[in-house]
């Protein structure tokens, strides 16, 4: 029994240290990332107007989505209208590039759309997102309720037959 103990404690202190070395590898693999990350945050002016409207835009959108989350037609015009935005991110992207200097600090706007990417499309994907899982757990509502209503139907027809 103590054999079989012993072996147990080796085998537990072998995967601690298998984990907190696996645990170190992507730390230290997910430093570079959380550097430039964090450096993408520090050289935005979060003071201008423009971003503020924009964080204000998502926030209300946001706010839109849970207040009427058990409207699923106005859900889905939702939902098209942020994938609409998402689709139409390297248009605006282009325009905004051409036109920073007359409502941004600084540019902001390259070529690869990063920033756009990060701050509009972004967000605009996640509410679509919680659209999509709110319509699920609708759609998964409205089955069971058909199915009860269907066994209520058949147990109906049971006993009138047997009637």
């Amino acid at each position: 029994m103590e054999d079989l103990q012993s072996a147990v404690n080796a085998h537990f202190d072998q995967m601690a240290d298998l984990v907190e070395k696996l645990s170190a590898e992507f730390r230290s693999g997910l430093k570079p990332t959380y550097e430039n990350l964090m450096g993408f945050f520090h050289a935005i002016d979060w003071q201008e107007r423009w971003l503020i409207c924009l964080l204000s835009f998502h926030a209300i959108l946001l706010l839109l989505v849970f207040v009427s989350r058990r409207n699923i037609n106005f859900q889905m015009f939702l939902f098209l209208a942020a994938l609409g935005g998402v689709y139409l991110a390297e248009r605006l992207n282009r325009i905004l590039a051409s036109n920073w200097k007359s409502f941004a600090g600084q540019n902001y706007f390259d070529a690869n759309g990063v920033f756009l990417s990060v701050l509009w499309s972004g967000p605009l994907l996640v509410i679509a997102i919680i659209i999509l899982v709110n319509t699920l757990f609708s759609l998964c509502y409205l089955i069971v309720r058909w199915k009860r209503a269907e066994l209520k139907h058949r147990a109906r027809a049971a006993r009138s037959k047997e009637e």
